[in-house]
C-alpha cells in the first residue's frame, strides 16, 4: 500500500479525493467520492479494484473550479480499493464482523485558525491516521462543525458594514449578488483550505466519512440569535450559501438533488440515516430549522421518528446529536445572565443547548423519543455529540436501561482552561433531571476523576462479535480505558 501522507492534494490544483459512505450490506459497500478540479480541466482517471473505470457526476462549477463526484460500490474484501490518479486507496468495507468507527467534531477554531503550525493544529489527524495503519477504521462519523466559519463576516465590506449597523438598518439591507458570490466563495474556498491540509486528506481519501453540521458550519450560534436577525435577508442568504457548501462538501451532493439517505425530501431539513451491516447511524438536523425557541422544526421532527420508527430489527442505532443531550444545569446560568444586562451576550451560546429553559419541553420530548425506541421497543441506542471542546460522557436512566451518551470535541480546536471545565462539572454535579424518575447523570470518562476532560480528543467504537466498546484518545493524556455500551 503505497501511501503518502500528502497525496490527497495534487500539484495540479485537484482537491480530493475525499470519501463518503452511502451504507453497505454483507457483499458490498456503497460509497462517493468528492473531487475538485480547476475549471477546464477534467479529472484523472478513477478506477475500482484496479479494473473498471467509473465516469463521475459533475455537481457544480463555482468560481473556477468543477466538483465531481463518482458513485461507486467496493467488494466487501480484504484488498478493497480504489485508484484516482497514480495513487491507490485501500478502503476497510467489511462492516459485517469486528469493525472499529472514529468519531471526530470541533475540527477548528473561532480566532487564528490557519495560523497555526499544521503539526500542531492536526496533530490528533495525524494520531487517527497512525491508528488507522494499525487497525483501519470502517467509518469516520464527524459531528459537527467540520469548519470554523466565522471568518465570512469579513469576505465582503458590505458584510462587514452590515454586522456594525443597527437592527432597523439590517432588516432594510439586500443581499446582493455581489454579497453572495462573495459568502458562497468564502464557504468553499474555506473547505477547500480544511480539507486539503494532508494531514486531514490522507484520512477523508481513506476512511468513507458521513457529516452533520452544526453552528460554525454556518457561523457561531446560528439558529439561536434574535429571531429579527435570522429573519433579515443577509442572515437568510448567507444560511443559504452555507447550506450549498455543505450540500456540496459534508453531503457530496448537489443541493438541489439530494442523496436517498436525506429524510425530508422537500430538503428543509437535512437529517440523514445510513443503514448497515447490524447498525444504523441517525444523525437530525439541528440546524437547518433552528429558531431561538426551537431546537428541531415540523420536519425534522417528523423525519427522524419516522426514521426510528423503521430501523431493521436487531440495529444498534448510534444517534448523532451535534449539541448534547446530556447536559448541565443551565437554567441557574440563565437565571444569573438576564439579571446582568452585560453578560446577556452569552445567551445565544446558552441557547443552543438542549438544556437551556427555552428547549427544556423540546428536550423532554427528545429524551422521551429515545426512551420509547429503548424501552419499548428493545432497540440499542448510543449517542454522539461534539459541539462543547472538551470530553465527557453521560447516562440516561430510564426503567433498567441505561442509553450511553459519548462527547467527543475538538480534535483541533484548543481545550478550553482547566476552570472551564471545573465550572461545567460544578453545574453537572447539581444535576437536572427533567424527566421525573428517569436521571440524566454526567460522569467522568473511564481513569478520570473530573466530569469534563480539558484536553483535545477524538473517540472510537469498536464492536468485537454483539458487544460495543468505546475509548476515548486524550492528547498529552493517552487512550482510556474501555468502556462498555
Amino acid at each position: 500500500m503505497a501511501d503518502k501522507q500528502n497525496s490527497a492534494i495534487s500539484t495540479n490544483g485537484t482537491f480530493g479525493p475525499f470519501l463518503f459512505a452511502r451504507g453497505s450490506d454483507d457483499k458490498t459497500a456503497r460509497l462517493a467520492a468528492l473531487v475538485v478540479t480547476p475549471e477546464g480541466a477534467d479529472p484523472a482517471e478513477f478506477r475500482i479494484m484496479g479494473q473498471d473505470i467509473v465516469t463521475p457526476t459533475k455537481l457544480a462549477n463555482r468560481f473556477g473550479r468543477h466538483y465531481w463526484r463518482y458513485d461507486f460500490e467496493l467488494p466487501v474484501a480484504s484488498d478493497a480499493r480504489y485508484s484516482f490518479d497514480i495513487e491507490t486507496y485501500y478502503v476497510n468495507t467489511d462492516l459485517t464482523h469486528d469493525l472499529r468507527i472514529g468519531f471526530v467534531s470541533c475540527n477548528g477554531q473561532e480566532d487564528g485558525d490557519l495560523d497555526r503550525p499544521l503539526a500542531d493544529r492536526n496533530a490528533l489527524w495525524i494520531d487517527l491516521a497512525r491508528e488507522h495503519r494499525k487497525r483501519p477504521f470502517s467509518l469516520l462519523l464527524h459531528g459537527g462543525d467540520q469548519i470554523y466559519a466565522d471568518g465570512v463576516w469579513g469576505c465582503h465590506p458590505d458584510i462587514v458594514t452590515w454586522k456594525k449597523t443597527r437592527r432597523q438598518q439590517k432588516l432594510a439591507a439586500d443581499f446582493t449578488p455581489e454579497m453572495r458570490n462573495s459568502v458562497l466563495k468564502f464557504y468553499l474556498e474555506h473547505y477547500l483550505e480544511i480539507y486539503g491540509q494532508p494531514q486531514i486528506s490522507h484520512i477523508l481519501a481513506r476512511v468513507p466519512s458521513l457529516m452533520m453540521w452544526d453552528d460554525h458550519d454556518i457561523f457561531d450560534g446560528w439558529g439561536s440569535h434574535k429571531k429579527w436577525f435570522h429573519d433579515s435577508m443577509v442572515a437568510k442568504g448567507m444560511f443559504a450559501c452555507a447550506r450549498e457548501a455543505f450540500c456540496l462538501m459534508q453531503l457530496c451532493t448537489a443541493p438541489d438533488e439530494l442523496p436517498q439517505k436525506i429524510l425530508d425530501r422537500s430538503g428543509q431539513s437535512l437529517g440523514w440515516r445510513t443503514d448497515f451491516p447490524g447498525f444504523s447511524v441517525i444523525a437530525p438536523d439541528l440546524r437547518s430549522e433552528r429558531t431561538p425557541h426551537a431546537i428541531m422544526g415540523e420536519h425534522g421532527w417528523r423525519d427522524m421518528i419516522a426514521a426510528l420508527d423503521t430501523i431493521p430489527e436487531h440495529h444498534r442505532i448510534l444517534l448523532m446529536s451535534s449539541v448534547p443531550v446530556i447536559g448541565p444545569r443551565l437554567s441557574l446560568v440563565e437565571a444569573i445572565l438576564h439579571l446582568m444586562p452585560s453578560a446577556q451576550k452569552y445567551e445565544d451560546d446558552l441557547r443552543d443547548q438542549w438544556q437551556s429553559r427555552w428547549h427544556r419541553k423540546e428536550w423532554c420530548r427528545f429524551l422521551e423519543t429515545i426512551e420509547d425506541v429503548v424501552v419499548k421497543r428493545g432497540y440499542d441506542m448510543t449517542l454522539l455529540s461534539g459541539e462543547i471542546h472538551v470530553a465527557t460522557r453521560g447516562t440516561f436512566e430510564t426503567h433498567g436501561k441505561s442509553i450511553h451518551q459519548l462527547v467527543a470535541s475538538g480534535i483541533s480546536h484548543t481545550a478550553p482552561p482547566v476552570a472551564f471545565a471545573r465550572a461545567l462539572g460544578l453545574l453537572a454535579w447539581i444535576g437536572d433531571n427533567p424527566l421525573p424518575g428517569r436521571p440524566t447523570k454526567l460522569k467522568p470518562l473511564p481513569g478520570r476523576i473530573g466530569t469534563y476532560c480539558a484536553a483535545r480528543n477524538y473517540l472510537t467504537l469498536d464492536r468485537k462479535g454483539e458487544n460495543w466498546r468505546a475509548n476515548w484518545h486524550l492528547e498529552n493524556i493517552g487512550w482510556t480505558p474501555d468502556l462498555t455500551i
